[in-house]
């Protein structure tokens, strides 16, 4: 049994203002219903400058002011009904939550403003060089090296540094884009007008007499995380009947190759198990190397790590994890970052259950579906595993409802929420019946639709769908809730199936006895025709088997691994990255400039992490040189980790 905390956590969390404690906002006074963002983008002074306009409706006491975060951002105005209101900004800031937006609202007798009537604000904003949602790219920092780029990664509470909001996923708004622009402009919309006589960049001077106005309209109510910018060189190319993606010119033809074959297969295995996809399109865009995730699921654009483009169409996966989102997160949203695992853990599941169908679908037997999925979960385990070792077993952060409060989020991120929820959802399918448990999907999906909700919701949800089957009630019965929400470290481990795994475990163990001379009578020689017929992601469960190896290969076996399989030469970084984290693990001299050079072309956070955490085990030296001059490649939020990887470093000197 679990020990149980003095204060219940769901106690402590009832208790609140708000249920969402990583926002400063009144949202239990007020609630933003659209958002209207007018923005021109400057290149040259890198910013966003213009006028954000709120309609907002009183749910709650306190209506006299309203309380927008705000991060780093310059306020010059705040009107309503055509008069000016009085507002402030705090004389500090509350870290990590940035500065509260207080505005006063007049009292209804005294003023144009009515107490039933929504309250249409209109403020006037530019963002700042400390702006945390933003990244600018110069033209050398882009892959044709002819333009500038932007682009905005608001997950978890970066929104707040681009316009006033109620930047919690607990709130929910229609949105309507204007943004101006001398290069194309994407955003988390349908594009309704773009004013523009022609789609060729080289046509744009970069100045204020060139910018054109894109329209984009989202009408179904989504959280200011998702509120989504891009604009640069980009063109376009279909992958579907609904779905197009969108990337740099000189990449187009690659992204259009690597994601045709499957886009539109996913959407109907996604359909299938849930309901029909309700977005429109589904479109991608293919950003920068230092986009930080492997993909954000901004509603229409998702926005993909160019990682993905590996030429073997290995890393598609991603793809149906964000596709996922549509469904997990984009309609069905957490209500909190605490409760991030009802976001995560259900695409993850959704996206293994699109993996099973998807084999089928391509005329795998249908018995092997469920092999193909429970392969992608080993490899889900050893990312849990990696990080409950790297916070530690009993580390708040690795329970499924972590507390959150006067945290960042950020800080938080890990495979945790998205495996340890998988995990559970899993054994509530195994528990359940996958007949039943498949009727349950679409009924939460529905239940749920364009609202938020926390844990203790989806629990009430669960066993009031099952009420009146007493069977599958009685099963429910024995599960520990505050164990399963509370309890840090592992979950029970399930009975995967180890099918496609085994042969990867096997290759392990005879570089293992190479290792340790265990078997001097072995014939084993390597050769490339040991993985001849592996996919890529059974190439990482070899790779990663070995990391987990209590005998460390030998800086002379690591060379030997290196020019027998040619993982350092594949285009595949999932693979690169897993034979250069194996090299520093083993002090491989032969891997270190290589991993400086592979981090200064990948600023996904997936790979800079265990990356940089490596280097600094064997090279500090080049570890800092490595990041000092690729500071400003980085994206603000994978160089804030980057830096604290080096305090924590320079804290205890060993463990990062």
């Amino acid at each position: 049994m679990v020990m149980r905390p003095a204060q219940d956590p769901a106690a402590k969390q009832a208790a609140r203002s708000n249920r969402d404690p990583n926002t400063l906002s009144n949202y239990n006074a007020w609630r933003t219903k659209h958002t209207m963002a007018d923005f021109d983008i400057d290149f040259d002074a890198k910013c966003l400058r213009g006028t954000v306009h709120l309609i907002m409706e009183r749910v709650g006491k306190g209506a006299g002011e309203v309380v927008l975060d705000t991060s780093y951002l310059n306020v010059s105005s705040v009107r309503a009904n055509n008069t000016d209101l009085q507002y402030s900004l705090a004389a500090s800031r509350t870290e990590p939550y940035g500065t509260p937006l207080t505005i006063t609202i007049p009292d209804s007798t005294n003023s144009t403003i009515s107490a039933t009537s929504p309250l249409a604000l209109s403020i006037a904003v530019q963002t700042t060089k400390d702006c945390t949602a933003l990244q600018w790219l110069t033209p050398a920092q882009t892959s044709n090296r002819k333009h500038p780029y932007m682009f905005s990664q608001c997950q978890a509470i970066h929104a707040r540094s681009l316009f006033p909001c109620q930047d919690t996923p607990d709130v929910k708004s229609t949105y309507t884009f204007n943004i101006r622009s001398p290069l194309p402009v994407l955003a988390s919309g349908l594009l309704t007008t773009a004013d523009k006589p022609d789609g060729n960049p080289d046509s744009a001077v970069l100045n204020a007499t060139s910018t054109k106005l894109y329209t984009f309209e989202q009408k179904i109510p989504m959280p200011s995380y998702l509120f989504a910018l891009a604009s640069g060189d980009i063109a376009s190319a279909p992958i579907g009947p609904r779905s197009t993606v969108w990337t740099s010119p000189d990449k187009l033809a690659a992204a259009q190759w690597e994601f045709e074959r499957d886009t539109e297969t996913y959407i109907q295995e996604a359909e299938k198990i849930v309901y029909p996809y309700a977005w429109g399109q589904y479109n991608v865009l293919v950003l920068p190397p230092s986009f930080p995730y492997g993909g954000m699921e901004n509603p229409v654009m998702t926005f993909a790590t160019p990682t993905v483009v590996s030429g073997d169409r290995q890393n598609v996966d991603v793809i149906a994890h964000e596709l996922s989102h549509s469904w997990s997160g984009n309609l069905v949203s957490n209500a909190s970052w605490e409760h991030f695992w009802l976001n995560e853990g259900w695409t993850t599941y959704l996206e293994r259950r699109l993996q099973a169908a998807k084999h089928v679908a391509d005329g795998g037997k249908a018995d092997d579906g469920d092999k193909y999925r429970d392969f992608s979960a080993l490899i889900g385990w050893k990312a849990l595993e990696d990080s409950i070792v790297q916070f530690g077993e009993g580390h708040e952060f690795t329970k499924l409802v972590p507390d959150l409060e006067g945290k960042d989020p950020d800080e938080a991120f890990s495979s945790i929420p998205y495996e340890k929820g998988f995990v559970f959802l899993y054994a509530l399918e195994k528990l359940v019946g996958k007949e039943k448990w498949d009727t349950f999907i679409p009924h939460y999906f529905q239940t749920w639709r364009e609202r938020s909700l926390d844990s203790y919701e989806f629990k009430a949800t669960l066993l009031a769908y099952f009420e009146n089957d007493a069977e599958v009630s009685k099963k429910l019965a024995r599960i520990d809730w505050d164990e399963t929400f509370y309890k840090p470290g592992f979950p029970p481990k399930p009975a995967f199936d180890t099918t496609l795994a085994d042969e990867c475990y096997a290759l392990a163990s005879k570089w293992t006895k190479l290792s340790t001379k265990e078997d001097s009578s072995s014939s084993f020689t390597p050769s490339a025709k040991d993985i001849k017929d592996f996919t890529a992601n059974q190439s990482v469960v070899f790779l990663e088997t070995l990391q987990q190896s209590p005998h460390t290969l030998s800086p002379d076996l690591i060379d030997l691994l290196g020019s027998t399989y040619a993982f350092a030469q594949s285009e595949n970084v999932e693979l690169v990255s897993r034979f250069l984290a194996l090299g520093l693990q083993s002090k491989a001299p032969s891997v270190y400039q290589p991993t400086a050079e592979l981090l200064g072309k990948v600023g996904r956070m997936k790979f800079v992490r265990p990356l940089y955490r490596g280097l600094m085990g064997c090279d500090m030296g080049l570890a800092r040189k490595t990041f000092d001059g690729n500071r400003e490649f980085y994206h603000p939020i994978c160089r804030g980790m980057v830096e604290r990887l080096f305090e924590k470093h320079a804290d205890d000197g060993t463990r990062v």
